[in-house]
């Protein structure tokens, strides 16, 4: 039986490191059972998006929000991102959703876009310095989805130390964490979606909190979804 696994599927923080094969229906359900119990004892994981790989805690716990920083190299001056398993949950980590960025979320969720909007003054977490917003996506990877569905949203950063090359697949993440992660869901290779766009590429990060008072929309990074495809569908005026 795969370390930290027991007949109960529960999580026991043994070592190594649980490896979850996303191929096998069954250890895949076992798998996810461990992973979401991982998170609420404030652990993080590494798990699979359409883009990179990710890693990811609990956002309502700051301890955990630290020692996924602590793991990535970071401090709260870079917070992670928040993935959300629907729209719905979007709504309710925002303060509002400007209805000029509803079509982006629409044609590009789920998918390789990330919206930063003012968060709910009603939600209480630490992701860092954040200024009051949150950085949201809802990922277009099944896996991803079940897990977010068990979990609720969760905050996720690209599984790599800072400096490095986002991983692809999950030998690439075990290579840098190593048993500081104590569970990886392996759902194989992924970014394959997205061919068109140089490798190791995550979302395209779109800052929309200036929407609502009649603002511009910033474009704070480049990433798997080209911003001429965005604009299609958020015309007005974009910064940067």
């Amino acid at each position: 039986m795969p370390p930290g696994l027991d007949d109960g599927a529960k999580y026991t923080g043994a070592m190594p490191a649980l490896r979850v094969d996303g191929t096998d229906p069954e250890a895949l359900r076992r798998g996810l059972t461990i992973a979401t119990q991982a998170i609420a004892a404030g652990e993080s994981i590494v798990l699979p998006t359409d883009t990179v790989y990710g890693i990811g805690c609990d956002p309502f716990q700051a301890a955990a929000v630290e020692g996924l920083l602590l793991l990535k190299g970071r401090t709260k001056h870079m917070p992670p991102p928040v993935l959300v398993g629907s729209r719905e949950d979007a709504r309710l980590l925002a303060a509002d959703i400007p209805d000029a960025l509803e079509p982006v979320l629409a044609r590009f969720w789920p998918g390789g876009v990330t919206v930063i909007v003012q968060a709910s003054p009603a939600v209480v977490w630490d992701l860092g310095d954040t200024g009051g917003t949150v950085a949201l996506r809802m990922p277009a990877h099944e896996v991803a989805l079940e897990l977010l569905r068990k979990t609720g949203p969760l905050a996720v950063s690209s599984a790599n130390l800072t400096g490095e090359l986002s991983a692809l697949n999950v030998d690439e993440a075990m290579k840098q964490f190593g048993d500081r992660v104590p569970v990886y869901v392996d759902a194989g290779p992924v970014g394959h979606t997205y061919r068109d766009n140089p490798g190791n590429s995550g979302s395209t990060i779109i800052d929309a909190t200036d929407m609502s008072e009649g603002g511009p929309w910033r474009v704070v990074r480049r990433g798997v979804v080209s911003l001429e495809a965005i604009h299609a569908v958020a015309p007005g005026e974009w910064a940067g």
